[in-house]
């Protein structure tokens, strides 16, 4: 078997179990060829039998056992595999400090752009055209979609899911009378094949194993206890830890809701996140970054997981910045944000969530995303970007709601077309914000924001007019268009007295407005 592929063990048991999922546990033991061991746990798949399924990195003979407890002689084997080495990229890993500080394993860096698709596992259960969608996404150059496993009917306050054509619940029993020791297999046999569709089109996911804390059963920990909790989170790392497109493990959206039921911080829920980071990583053995995603943006995360800050390894950062009426479109504060809430943070982000792009004129099934527009959704990008962050956001028709898998809102582009600057600007050096270079005194929102790479400056002019950078010498300009994904003319300028001014770019939107543009800037030659 090739190595970081997919290689599944099947074991028989003759043994009749109440309960195959919660009354036994079978896990594989492993020692590769240089005497390194690991150990991962099987999932039961019903007919008296359970799958092991693991992707061994290491080339070379393998050996391994299987365990159960209690004693069962049909699920305890032994045997050898030998694995070779593989061509492909190998699994992502977080890497501070990497061009966009994420990499695969055979060295290749990655600059991040995802979509929020929280219930495609639902939408593929329910016969939506995914496989379509799939091909759609990566040929326009997107990386990865946020997933969460468990499927709600509805998201607070009327957003009802009406494509919702067969019940989408993953455990035994019913919404009603839930059995939290059983699993839904019928249920789990589509994730199976929408994950593999994601891994063959390409694509990575941030595989959210526990949706919303306001939703039942993650609301009822009294129902949903910590047992039932390990229960489930072993089954899914059982299941789906050794496929290549899990790229991220995040094990509650919002995990503030965790001990709150409410969206406010609280230490008790910093507390959750570190057990069950560092639980994952004891029971995931494919190593794949733990992900938090946050609700509230403040404190600091350094300051929440300074009890043990090698535990999270990603903060899948959410903050919407402005979504009022009369500046919405500019997505106002979020630079300012990101700096404050990850200040000192020793791991890597991804700004991952400001608020769903959505239809001109469409009745508004989430207050909150009103005014989240086209220009609300990109500019939300940039101000990420130049950040530092790599993105993921969404889009109203594929974001949980709605079910529209075959169309796209026009700022679908736009999103990929900041990756595709960034990636561009990688060979000159990491990207690295430089607040300090803007000098001009335009207002929140208005205000440029400038990056460094290598010899090369770059300014993002979110509303035009023209910027002011602490510069000296001449340099080579270009004007990038965020909409276009399109490069003008260069053309040269010289900084007087230790500042560089821009011309303003003068163009406007259908509103009036003006628009945001992207300044590259290299030194003269």
């Amino acid at each position: 078997m090739p190595a970081r592929v997919l290689y599944e063990m099947v074991l028989h048991s003759d043994t009749t179990y109440a309960s195959p999922f919660a009354d036994v546990t079978v896990t594989g033991h492993f020692e590769g060829p240089d005497g390194a061991a690991f150990s991962h746990p099987a999932f039961y798949d019903g007919d008296g039998t359970w799958r092991l399924r693991i992707a061994p990195g290491q080339a070379g003979e393998w050996r391994w056992r299987t365990t159960a407890t209690p004693h069962d002689p049909g699920l305890e084997r032994t045997g050898t595999i030998t694995v070779e080495a593989g061509a492909g990229r190998g699994f992502l890993r977080s890497v501070p400090g990497a061009p966009g500080g994420f990499r695969f394993e055979n060295g290749e860096d990655v600059w991040l752009c995802g979509d929020t698709t929280y219930d495609l596992f639902g939408m593929d259960y329910c016969g939506a055209d995914v496989a379509g969608f799939l091909k759609r996404r990566a040929a326009q150059g997107y990386t990865h979609l946020r997933i969460r496993v468990p499927v709600s009917r509805f998201h607070p306050p009327a957003s009802h899911c009406h494509w919702q054509t067969r019940r989408c619940w993953a455990w035994g029993g019913s919404e009603q009378a839930p059995r939290f020791d059983l699993m839904n297999l019928d249920w789990f046999r589509s994730v199976d094949a929408t994950v593999a569709r994601i891994e063959d089109a390409g694509l990575g996911i941030e595989m959210i194993m526990e949706a919303w804390g306001f939703e039942f059963p993650f609301n009822h920990r009294a129902w949903f206890t910590a047992a039932h909790e390990e229960l489930w989170l072993r089954y899914l790392i059982a299941r789906y830890d050794a496929y290549r497109c899990v790229w991220f493990w995040t094990p509650l959206n919002e995990y503030e809701y965790h001990n709150n039921g409410d969206w406010h911080w609280s230490a008790a829920s910093d507390a959750w996140a570190l057990s069950i980071a560092r639980w994952i990583k004891g029971t995931a053995s494919h190593g794949h970054p733990v992900a938090m995603h946050n609700g509230p943006a403040l404190p600091p995360f350094a300051e929440r997981f300074r009890a043990d800050p090698g535990a999270v390894d990603t903060i899948m950062f959410q903050n919407w910045g402005d979504r009022g009426a009369d500046e919405g479109w500019l997505a106002t504060g979020i630079e300012t944000q990101i700096a404050e809430s990850l200040a000192d943070w020793p791991g890597t982000a991804v700004f991952a969530e400001w608020g769903y792009e959505q239809e001109d004129g469409a009745p508004r099934d989430f207050p909150a995303f009103e005014h989240c527009d086209r220009n609300h959704n990109r500019r939300g990008a940039w101000r990420g970007v130049f950040s530092g962050l790599p993105i993921a956001n969404g889009f109203e028709f594929t974001w949980s709601p709605k079910m529209e898998l075959d169309r796209d809102l026009p700022g679908t582009g736009d999103l990929v077309h900041a990756r595709s600057f960034m990636t561009e600007m990688m060979p000159h050096g990491l990207p690295v914000p430089r607040p300090d270079l803007v000098t001009d005194d335009r207002g929140p929102g208005f205000r440029a924001l400038a990056l460094a790479a290598g010899a090369v400056r770059a300014a993002y002019l979110p509303a035009g007019g023209g910027a002011r950078l602490a510069l000296d010498g001449a340099w080579s300009l270009r004007w990038f268009d965020p909409r276009e994904r399109s490069f003008g003319d260069a053309i040269d300028i010289q900084a007087e007295g230790g500042t560089l001014t821009l011309p303003d770019p003068g163009a406007i939107d259908d509103k009036g407005r003006p628009l945001d543009w992207v300044a590259e800037l290299t030194p003269a030659t």
